[in-house]
């Protein structure tokens, strides 16, 4: 069991109140909006990402990027088969590039859809990193390590910290 303390949360979209009720169960939230930048620093780290945007995924994968770190991490969160099946690889290489380089070095398995959420989490997946799959990946994979932007990207799907001073959506600040 994991003590609630090393348990790190965040969400752009928190109110004041749901910050509180966390803090009160002892769970740490990150002060400021990382845009999914979070580094494991060497820990065993599961994400909880569900629904979460692309960038998000891809922007944790860049502040992790080498095999050490990729394989101390468990991702639960959107499908990265699907996203491969469902974007041009021209998009998903150019706007995505750190999932589309780490494909052949997951292993994912499919939650069961449950059948009241049909619409809603049918898209779910535990995403691992074998340190074997890692390894067997070329030399070129891990050396180019340049942070994100995503200046062409035209269906971002995340709150950057520039959006919101305070880092919450307009929408959880009124």
């Amino acid at each position: 069991q994991v003590p609630p303390g090393r348990c790190s949360l965040f969400d752009p979209a928190f109110s004041a109140e749901e910050a509180a009720a966390l803090g009160q169960l002892g769970l740490r939230l990150l002060p400021e909006n990382e845009e999914g930048k979070h580094s494991i620093e060497g820990s065993a780290t599961l994400f909880y990402m569900v629904h979460c945007g692309k960038a998000l995924y891809n922007n944790l994968l860049w502040r992790n990027w080498s095999a050490g770190a990729l394989s101390k991490m468990v991702i639960v969160g959107n499908s990265f088969k699907g996203m491969e099946e469902r974007l041009l690889s021209r998009i998903l290489e150019r706007d995505y590039s750190y999932i589309a380089k780490v494909l052949k070095g997951t292993e994912e398995a499919a939650l069961p859809a449950h059948p009241r959420y049909l619409d809603t989490f049918n898209d779910t997946s535990v995403h691992w990193f074998p340190l074997q799959k890692l390894r067997e990946l070329t030399p070129e994979v891990w050396d180019f390590v340049e942070e994100p932007t995503y200046q062409d990207c035209d269906d971002l799907e995340i709150i950057r910290k520039e959006d919101r001073a305070d880092g919450r959506s307009p929408a959880a600040a009124e």
